[in-house]
C-alpha cells in the first residue's frame, strides 16, 4: 500500500511492530524529507523521531545518511528496542 506524503508516494518497507501511524507522520513530515529514499520513524519516550536517509547508490549518500548503515544507526541513536519503522519513496 502506497501512502502520499507531500508530492511523494511511500511504501512501508519495515514494520515489525505495527507501528505506522500516518496521521502522526504526516504531523512531522516536511520538505526536508523529500529528497530522501528512505524514511527513518521511531518512538523515544512516546514521541516520534524521523530521519532521512538515500539509496547507497545515490551520490548523496555519506556516512551518516546511507540507507546500507541504517542498522548501526538504530544501535547507535534510537533508544534501546525502541519501536520503529522505515517507508521507502516509490520510484515513479
Amino acid at each position: 500500500m502506497a501512502y502520499k506524503l507531500l508530492d511523494n508516494e511511500y511504501e512501508i518497507e519495515k514494520d515489525d511492530y505495527k507501528v505506522f501511524n500516518l496521521n502522526e507522520v504526516e504531523t512531522y513530515f516536511t520538505d526536508y524529507f523529500s529528497p530522501y529514499d528512505y524514511i527513518l520513524g521511531d518512538y523515544s519516550y512516546s514521541k516520534l523521531r524521523l530521519k532521512g536517509f538515500y539509496d547507497s547508490k545515490s551520490k548523496k549518500a555519506n556516512k551518516i545518511n546511507d540507507y546500507k548503515d541504517i542498522n548501526n544507526y538504530i544501535k547507535k541513536y534510537c533508544a534501546f528496542n525502541c519501536k520503529y519503522f522505515i517507508i521507502k519513496k516509490v520510484k515513479n
